[in-house]
């Protein structure tokens, strides 16, 4: 089956001060942060179905990636990533979905760690355990090593999330569902807080902590990721 890819690029990325699309900044390798994610998704699953939610100054994104299937978050000003997975995860066809903020800078090596949990059809959440920072989402996990909580008010975390994630086919309607009933303004990490609470939904930690993974959310976020794509290749 051919993989899903969801893209959640609609917000405006104001931290980051451009004025243009964030997934649209320019890295020092010559890509843009969107650009080389999907050359990433590309060469790891060959022909994979990229839905790339859209909302801010969405023409320069459709217009830099005509190949993409486009989904509208029309109330992107309005709505964070809880809203935006819900109209990703409702676009797709029958079958699990791996899905990235649309911010993220990683090493080309991450998304092969994901192909034997999406083999098996396993939901997870690739988390890096070197850092536990307090302005990022952090998780907790059971007795059995499943994620229990992942927000950024956990105390006690064991790491953070970075950022890429995957849904199994038979975890999407119960995600789904639960998507629906968050806020407006919450993380999709709620939903998925709530699918483990009321639904028993299983989700694996993937540790990917020894590669590059860099959430760019302010300058400062940029120049690590450049830094990276430097020194050593990586998160290119």
């Amino acid at each position: 089956m051919r993989q899903q890819v969801a893209i959640l690029a609609a917000g405006r990325g104001t931290r980051l001060g451009r004025p243009h699309p964030k997934p649209l900044t320019p890295l020092a390798d010559g890509s843009t942060i969107l650009g080389g994610q999907l050359a990433k998704v590309a060469e790891t699953f060959g022909d994979p179905q990229v839905y790339v939610v859209v909302g801010f100054k969405l023409e320069m994104i459709l217009e830099a990636h005509p190949g993409a299937v486009f989904v509208y978050n029309e109330a992107y000003d309005e709505t964070n990533t809880s809203q935006s997975l819900r109209r990703a995860l409702a676009a797709t066809n029958d079958g699990g979905v791996l899905w990235m903020n649309g911010d993220v800078v990683f090493d080309r090596a991450l998304l092969a760690l994901t192909i034997p949990l999406i083999d098996a059809q396993q939901s997870f959440v690739a988390v890096n355990t070197a850092s536990v920072a307090d302005e990022e989402v952090k998780y907790t996990v059971d007795e059995e090593g499943w994620i229990r909580e992942l927000s950024k008010t956990v105390t006690g975390g064991l790491g953070e999330a970075v950022g890429v994630n995957y849904v199994s086919a038979a975890d999407k309607p119960v995600l789904l569902r639960r998507l629906a009933e968050v806020a407006d303004q919450d993380y999709f990490e709620r939903g998925i807080e709530l699918a483990i609470e009321h639904d028993r939904m299983r989700v694996a930690a993937l540790d990917i902590s020894a590669l590059d993974a860099v959430e760019v959310d302010t300058p400062d976020d940029l120049v690590r990721a450049n830094r990276s794509l430097r020194t050593h290749g990586g998160p290119a």
